[in-house]
């Protein structure tokens, strides 16, 4: 639900909120999307059976994403018919869905491998029987740019309806072809939010918006300041984490290392962004390690309010290149410290752990109490969840819920030594009120890592 939202908000026109006939599961969630009254069409994707027909009628659904095999691979192969026998029974699962008031779309699943006189010739049956919209799949990934503008420009003058493109990423082109399509007649896009899918994924909503907005000066319907936050939450919600080198919405697109590079971004930030992040909602972000200059580290201290003269930026610096020269990631609050450290500041911690406890079995719901000093108050709170790690956190959230909403954004931990008893390292990214630390924590107990890691970036916070 708070997916479809969301999609809903940035403004997507047509939610496929998932396939009826897989179970009654997932035909509760379909009539949950729907009970919700967006203003995206809700479909539900069918196979050339009116018994999948049926399913998506009882969820009340708009429309129907109506999947033809179309290659001699898929129909031979997989569903040991003939071309004829597919031919028909997409003729009559379109009649039979349009009969009873549903938009129908048309998929040539395969249709990359397709002969392509079949294709259009099953198409423009399809739009005799009434679909609406067609599809063309490159169901792996199989084509070029090129090839893909080629195929288009014939299809699209070749049938009398709109034409989307559906791609999957097996060779990374999902982006490319997608928009080769739109250029050669494609009326629409099937798209995922950070580009989930089967394998390797399919092409990534945020990728093609921003291509299309930025590099070819066309608008779309999307609401683009929304983009990150959508990204994030279906990252959250599927389990499946963005990698910190996609483009946009990784956690490294936005990010700055090198002095020389935030030297240019305090001059104009335009010499090393393509694009303002806020744009999709995003920060800006300068990391420090050993690639680090006086540049990046001036603008990360006066963030956290430190005015510091040059022999104490040059102290600061070199602490910070001692780190990153042992391959250690410098966190918001470990510049935090060596900045306390230098300008002999000395912080009282507002939240202090006095004990923790944590039960965890395979017969046992994971569940963690904590008793904590909260600006000098005894607060005791409890929490379950998915293991001991997720308990105490949600435990620490609770506990220190009066002095602010601490939302752990990532969470991310490493081996530093082997065997049984390695020390490990935990890193979070933690935001209040918008502001977000990285902090760290590292023992040879994975929870006491973690809540040291929480600890450290709650008083930063706070």
């Amino acid at each position: 639900m708070a997916i479809a939202t969301k999609l809903d908000e940035l403004g997507v026109n047509v939610i496929e909120a998932g396939s009826a006939i897989t179970s009654e599961g997932e035909r509760a969630s379909i009539r949950a999307v729907v009970a919700e009254g967006l203003d995206a069409e809700i479909c539900s994707y069918c196979r050339i059976m009116k018994q999948d027909v049926d399913y998506a009628l009882e969820c009340d659904v708009d429309s129907i994403h109506l999947v033809a095999p179309v290659s001699d691979l898929h129909i031979n192969v997989k569903l040991r018919k003939d071309r004829e026998t597919v031919r028909q029974m997409a003729v009559e699962t379109t009649e039979y869905a349009r009969e009873h008031g549903l938009i129908v779309e048309l998929s040539g699943e395969d249709a990359s491998r397709a002969d392509l006189e079949f294709l259009k010739s099953l198409y423009n049956d399809g739009v005799d029987a009434g679909a609406d919209r067609l599809c063309f799949c490159d169901t792996v990934g199989l084509l070029v740019p090129e090839k893909t503008g080629e195929i288009f420009t014939d299809i699209t003058s070749a049938v009398n309806a709109p034409v989307s493109i559906h791609c999957h990423d097996d060779f990374g082109l999902a982006t490319s072809n997608t928009i080769a399509a739109l250029r050669a007649g494609a009326k629409q896009a099937h798209v995922t939010m950070n580009g989930i899918g089967e394998r390797s994924g399919n092409t990534s909503l945020e990728e093609v918006v921003m291509t299309i907005e930025w590099l070819y000066k066309s608008k779309t319907d999307i609401n683009t300041t929304e983009i990150f936050k959508a990204s994030r939450l279906v990252s959250r919600l599927t389990g499946i984490p963005v990698a910190p080198n996609k483009s946009l919405i990784g956690g490294n697109a936005f990010t700055h290392e090198a002095g020389i590079h935030v030297h240019g971004l305090l001059a104009d930030t335009s010499t090393y962004e393509p694009i303002k992040p806020e744009i999709i909602g995003r920060e800006r972000k300068v990391v420090l390690g050993k690639h680090a200059g006086k540049s990046s580290v001036t603008l990360a201290l006066k963030e956290m309010g430190f005015d510091v003269d040059d022999m104490q930026l040059h102290e600061i610096l070199d602490r910070v290149k001692e780190l990153g020269d042992h391959g250690k990631k410098v966190t918001d609050a470990d510049l935090q410290s060596i900045a306390e450290t230098v300008l002999n500041i000395q912080r009282e911690a507002k939240v202090i752990m006095d004990e923790y406890t944590v039960v965890s079995g395979n017969r046992v719901t994971p569940t963690a109490s904590v008793k904590l000093r909260v600006d000098g108050r005894e607060v005791v709170e409890a929490g379950i969840g998915d293991g001991p790690v997720d308990a105490t956190v949600d435990s620490i959230r609770k506990a220190v819920a009066s002095i602010g909403d601490v939302q752990l954004e990532e969470y991310h931990v490493d081996a530093i030594s082997g065997g049984t008893d390695a020390l490990v390292e935990v890193l979070v990214k933690l935001s209040k009120d918008g502001k977000m630390v990285t902090s760290r924590g590292a023992r040879t107990d994975i929870v006491m890592a973690s809540v040291e890691a929480m600890l450290n970036g709650i008083n930063r916070l706070i």
